[in-house]
């Protein structure tokens, strides 16, 4: 028996899934760095992206070769308490950014409002020098060791466990530097002889300043995640349930709305929002689509008309057929558009995250070597450093001192906030806008981008044609309803925009299409299927050129219906000529003032399309476009080599809606999409607008530059503060300016550094009210 070795599948042709983790215990960049690095060694994960401000850990893994609650388990075991995010949780207000920030907002008031009470006490012993126990060292000791063990003792445990993982954070250097001062001055207690001065109240204002700023930070990430939480919170929880086999006067059942399955019939009352997606199957309303389209006039709907879930059924008593539950539906796809958008990291922040890795370490060992230098060094070199104060310090309490202020003063916080939480506000004021950014790479790509290429058919017109012309081959004896009957019978079998303009127009004209079968669709070119046994086919002229059908030599009558502005659609019969159809399609309102708003903010305009020239030239002079910004006759397969050759020269943003968009938009350095457009383009692209208007593009530009602004000024500010801060702890200004920090100014100013980054982004929507 011959044993045929089998070939190893290519890593990078394995089908990869991914997963979302809920991870708590994050408290700075080096927790980040932690927690991915765990991921990452873990076999069969390929990638991991661990956000601070969310929570949240997106891993890509290779299908089949990961336990998700296995991982989750594994994390927890190293200090970061995990859980597997399920769609059935997603909208589990329990688990949602909000509900997490307002728990942790919560434990930082109370472990705040004890420290703020020790604080209090120990600023009262030293006013009180009469009051003989309030004034002794005795009872700082015992504020001191109340501090450790109540409001201090997370932040210690945290800080030890990471070390003992080898995963050092912010908590490491906070419970470092307090543990050192209450050790110091236990020391100075019971050992007097060492003439070391007692300090009790650093370690209390320490974790007083640092509690404070957790208070601060977490009421700012909370404002931050709210448009996510806003979205969630517009998920019904109640639907009301019309039983199989019931009359329309019949109460319905009220269910849980996530209990409702596809082709369930619901009943909507005024005042509510529709729980599903569906469809209208009894009864006029209006409704109220601000959520998705950022439009707030009321919408008509009847029998027929689709409504979104989330949106509010403003008038009428609306009866509706699901047809999308859960997280299938619009609302639900927005939702997870923005998590993943909020997880998905700016290329930016690859250089935060390469310090943060090793920041702790860092700051520990600039710790230690400031301590030595003082102690074997400094000192010697300038010894009137010893008197600066109100009492003289002792060499080796000058260095420790100084040791405990560099340990504490550092801030990797402010590294690992800087862009998640502008991405988070960022993404989160584009989502109420109806403009979906998906994470930090789009944003970085659009800040960047030079030119701006639109698609066409459906992009820059209102993709809803209309046929205007119908000729037929005087040859074939056939009348122009034939001709469009048969064209519309063939076009039973797609749904583009061309094809719908086809059959509205044989609906219009009340025709009886014949029989057709045996569909093609050839994306891009044009269609075919046998209709009463002949074979039909509908495309471009050059396509069927390229079919062998001969098409007529005069072209008169297409260079007419081209220089109209309107699309020529070529029609044969058993492989000869059977005639032309012409079709417009009217372009978007705001589409000349959009070009030109893009002008304004400094980029080029391109259109790409694969009409003739001379339909692409009619179209491009009613938008204000020169012959150098269209490009016509682009086959569907080179567009993305259009684009391709544009970024020789150029970042380029794609606007597309099709199928064969597709690979123009991926080619593209950022796709944008519109709500309209195809699955494939919407995936494709890296920012969807829901709203469906051109006039959203110059606002998600403007909001991606402001966006990526706040995230060059966060880092530029968290790179700055360490630079500047940590020296001047270390005691650089000392010997000449007589600036000496404590530990607790130190701690005061690391709280302030990450509130300020976490505020600094929110201030971007004071320029996008919503």
């Amino acid at each position: 028996m011959q044993v045929v070795p089998q070939t190893p599948v290519p890593q990078d042709s394995m089908p990869l899934e991914t997963l979302t983790l809920d991870v708590t215990g994050m408290k700075c960049a080096g927790c980040v760095q932690a927690v991915e690095r765990q991921l990452i060694q873990q076999p069969g994960v390929r990638s991991a992206c661990v956000n601070l401000v969310t929570a949240v850990a997106a891993v890509e893994y290779e299908s089949g070769a990961v336990n998700g609650t296995q991982l989750a388990e594994k994390l927890t075991e190293s200090g970061f308490p995990s859980q597997l995010r399920s769609p059935e949780n997603l909208g589990n207000s329990s688990l949602s950014p909000q509900h997490r920030y307002q728990q942790e907002l919560k434990a930082h008031q109370k472990e705040l409002a004890i420290a703020a009470s020790l604080l209090l006490l120990s600023f009262t012993g030293h006013g009180f020098h009469d009051l003989p126990l309030l004034s002794s060292m005795a009872f700082h000791w015992g504020l001191a060791t109340l501090a450790l063990l109540f409001p201090g003792r997370n932040i210690i445990i945290e800080g030890a466990r990471g070390l003992w993982n080898n995963s050092p954070n912010m908590n490491s250097l906070v419970g470092l530097g307090a543990i050192a001062a209450y050790t110091t001055s236990t020391i100075a207690l019971l050992v007097p002889q060492t003439g070391w001065e007692c300090f009790f109240d650093e370690p209390v204002m320490l974790l007083g300043f640092i509690l404070l700023g957790r208070t601060l930070e977490a009421r700012a990430r909370s404002q931050a995640a709210a448009d996510l939480s806003a979205l969630l919170a517009l998920q019904p929880k109640r639907a009301h349930l019309i039983p199989v086999g019931s009359t329309p006067d019949e109460t319905p059942v009220d269910i849980a709305a996530e209990t409702v399955k596809v082709g369930e019939w619901l009943r909507v009352l005024p005042g509510e929002r529709f729980p599903v997606d569906g469809r209208v199957v009894g009864g006029e309303t209006t409704v109220n689509e601000s959520m998705i389209t950022g439009e707030a006039i009321p919408v008509p709907k009847q029998a027929g008309d689709l409504v979104s879930a989330g949106t509010v059924n403003d008038s009428g008593l609306i009866t509706l057929e699901t047809t999308r539950i859960g997280s299938d539906t619009t609302l639900g796809q927005i939702i997870q558009w923005v998590e993943n958008a909020q997880t998905r990291k700016a290329p930016i922040q690859q250089l935060a995250d390469t310090v943060a890795g090793y920041f702790v370490y860092g700051i520990m060992t600039i710790a230690t070597l400031t301590f030595l230098f003082w102690e074997l060094l400094g000192v010697q070199l300038w010894p009137h450093v010893l008197a600066i104060g109100e009492t003289p310090y002792s060499p080796v309490l000058l260095s420790l001192k100084l040791a405990i202020a560099v340990l504490v003063i550092a801030c990797p916080c402010a590294l690992g906030l800087a862009t998640p939480t502008a991405i988070l506000v960022g993404t989160g004021i584009g989502a109420k806008q109806g403009i979906l950014i998906k994470g930090g790479q789009a944003l970085q790509q659009l800040n960047a981008i030079d030119v701006i290429s639109f698609d066409k058919t459906g992009t820059l017109t209102q993709g809803s044609p209309v046929v205007t012309d119908c000729i037929p081959n005087p040859a074939l004896g056939w009348s122009s309803d034939r001709l469009l009957g048969t064209a519309a019978a063939v076009e039973q079998g797609t749904n583009h925009p061309l094809a719908r303009a086809i059959l509205d127009a044989a609906q219009k004209q009340e025709l009886t299409l014949p029989s057709a079968e045996s569909f093609q669709t050839f994306p891009g070119y044009g269609v075919q299927a046998w209709v009463e046994q002949q074979r039909v086919q509908l495309g471009t002229p050059e396509w069927l050129a390229q079919q062998d059908v001969i098409l007529p030599a005069n072209t008169e009558e297409i260079d007419q219906l081209a220089q109209e502005g309107k699309t020529v659609v070529a029609i044969a019969l058993n492989g000869q000529w059977a005639g032309w159809l012409g079709i417009i399609d009217p372009l978007r309102p705001q589409a000349r003032e959009t070009l030109e708003t893009l002008r304004q903010m400094g980029l080029s305009v391109m259109m790409l399309t694969g009409d003739r020239q001379a339909t692409a030239h009619a179209v491009g002079e009613k938008l204000g476009l020169s012959q150098d910004e269209i490009q016509a006759e682009v086959k569907p397969e080179a567009k993305a080599e259009a684009i391709a050759r544009l970024q020789k020269s150029a970042r380029v943003a794609m606007v597309g809606d099709g199928i064969n968009d597709g690979p123009a938009l991926a080619q593209a350095d950022v796709g944008i999409a519109l709500q309209s457009a195809t699955e494939v383009a919407m995936d494709t692209a890296q920012l969807v607008l829901i709203g469906d208007r051109l006039a959203d593009i110059p606002h998600a530009i403007a909001l991606g530059r402001d966006t990526f602004s706040k995230i060059r000024q966060n880092l530029f500010w968290a790179f700055a503060y360490n630079i500047l801060a940590i020296p001047l702890a270390a005691g650089v200004f000392l010997p000449q300016f007589g600036i000496l920090l404590s530990p607790a100014t130190a701690g005061a100013f690391m709280a302030f550094s990450s509130v300020s980054v976490v505020t600094n982004s929110l201030l971007l929507r004071r320029r996008y009210p919503t």
